[in-house]
């Protein structure tokens, strides 16, 4: 008998694996997400209100490579010391993500 019960409590237990994993069409739907391109520019072309932004939050760093995209928004790729780092900012010097 307790073989039967334990066996039983096995299968419905499996069971209700199977119905957790099910998805719904909301769930099954993909999303895709563009990339936005960015060109690279020299460091002359990085704007001043950026490159002021640059050594505010990051004394000493070194601008090592700078890129646009078409909203006017910059990629930099920096220096300081011999840690490396990627920041985006807007064309005002405004902190996108660091």
């Amino acid at each position: 008998m307790k073989k039967l019960i334990l066996s039983a409590a096995i299968v419905l237990g499996g069971l209700s694996i199977y119905a957790s994993n099910a998805t719904t069409p909301e769930q099954a739907k993909i999303t895709v997400s563009i990339q936005t391109e960015y060109t690279e520019v020299s460091a002359d072309a990085v704007p001043a209100a950026v490159k002021t932004a640059l050594q505010t939050a990051y004394p000493g760093a070194k601008l090592d490579k700078a890129f646009v995209n078409e909203k006017k928004e910059y990629k930099l790729e920096i220096s300081v010391g011999d840690q490396k780092a990627t920041v985006f900012s807007d064309v005002n010097g405004n902190w996108l993500k660091i």
